[in-house]
């Protein structure tokens, strides 16, 4: 059987105030071609479907579209809820949906409920693979549900694992069965990016691995770099980059062959970013000019200036040459540590109106007025100073 994992799908988001929903079709036609030509059994979604707990109206389409889309090249897909997801509402439906060939697990009371698909044969005995969905357990909301006192993420997490393993026993006394955990959760030893919202809050935010490392295949979500924690237990990854602190990520998912003997091989898949991410430091000058930065040109950017004084204009100037530039920061080379004064300090050894108003400038670009800027400033505050005595 082949299995496919992704998750982090997050579709809606933006990316520092760009709409992704373009690229976030590219990517599901990238992954409905490749389920069709690799012919894929099984998509599996490991949470955060979506970004927000009320998704838009063109991003519940989107997902429609998908789903569609999957199970008509073939796949039958599975999927859990995430931090990020409305269980309640993403599970909507969820029974009838079960017809079509995707199966929801959204619920604490279906955590022991897989879905469950013929392998062949082992020898004499038949073999099937039984997946189970273990969605994001918010401790507080839970823990009473599942019979656990302390609310936090260990103890949920725990619980639901042995829910799973005491059903696997159970149906291991009739036959052979290779169990398939997806669970949306962080678990030790996985490596964080800026993108991913914090779950710690109720409780121990990291489980542990060896939770999960005894059953055939554990597809986890939540953490948006693709890697690997045991051989068996990985992270697929965001399909897309979802901040600058993604840059090196190669995106992309596993697509897990098991055999009828519960053997597993694992193959990284990558998919195309449509734009890619450029970190780029230095001073404007050469930022402009430097053949070096000339593949920055497409690319969404992130640029720190390092000029001894803020350039004026900086952003719209690094436009010029970086139309995606949609972060900029300053941190100038060579000059020493300032001692920082709050500009209420400012204002207050101000001794007139024109020292209010370079100060200000100073405080929010960390450079003063140049002497066109200081002309027009006096220039303004003369005009206003008239205009008040003729009244």
């Amino acid at each position: 059987m082949r299995l496919l994992h992704t998750s982090d799908w997050h579709l809606g988001r933006s990316f520092h105030g760009v709409g992704m929903l373009d690229a976030q079709r590219s990517f599901v036609d990238q992954l409905v071609a490749f389920v069709a030509s690799e012919s894929v059994d099984v998509v599996l979604i490991a949470g955060d479907v979506y970004d927000r707990a009320l998704p838009g109206l063109d991003v519940v389409k989107l997902l429609d579209d998908a789903l569609v889309r999957l199970t008509e090249a073939g796949a039958t897909v599975v999927l859990t809820s995430g931090n990020h997801d409305s269980a309640i509402r993403l599970g909507f439906a969820s029974r009838l949906l079960e017809r079509g060939g995707v199966h929801l697990r959204t619920r604490v009371e279906e955590l022991d409920v897989p879905v469950v698909l013929p392998l062949g044969r082992e020898g004499d005995s038949p073999a099937e693979v039984a997946i189970y969905g273990i969605p994001y357990l918010e401790p507080r909301l839970v823990a009473e549900r599942l019979g656990v006192d302390a609310a936090n993420h260990f103890d949920v997490t725990k619980e639901a694992v042995e829910r799973v393993r005491r059903d696997v026993e159970r149906r291991r006394e009739s036959g052979l069965v290779h169990p398939v955990v997806l669970a949306h959760t962080f678990a030790s030893g996985g490596i964080t990016s800026e993108s991913e919202r914090d779950i710690s809050i109720g409780g121990l935010g990291a489980v542990p691995l060896d939770l999960f490392e005894d059953f055939t295949y554990t597809a986890l979500g939540h953490l948006h770099g693709r890697q690997e924690l045991a051989p068996n237990v990985r992270y697929s990854g965001s399909p897309l980059a979802y901040s600058f602190s993604e840059a090196k990520h190669h995106k992309g998912a596993w697509l897990v062959d098991i055999e009828a003997d519960g053997a597993a091989r694992v193959q990284e898949v990558r998919w195309e970013a449509p734009k890619a991410l450029a970190i780029l430091r230095g001073k404007l000058d050469d930022l402009l000019t430097s053949e070096e930065y000339a593949w920055a040109r497409t690319a969404y950017c992130q640029v720190t200036l390092t000029d001894a004084e803020r350039p004026p204009q900086a952003m719209e100037k690094l436009r010029t040459r970086f139309p995606e530039t949609l972060v900029l920061a300053f941190d100038p080379e060579g000059v020493g540590p300032k001692t920082k004064t709050s500009y209420s300090s400012r204002l207050a050894e101000a001794e007139n109106d024109l020292e209010v108003c370079c100060g200000f400038l100073e405080h929010v670009r960390d450079r003063g007025p140049s002497e066109t800027e200081a002309a027009a400033l006096r220039e303004a505050l003369e005009a206003v100073r008239l205009e008040e005595a003729e009244l």
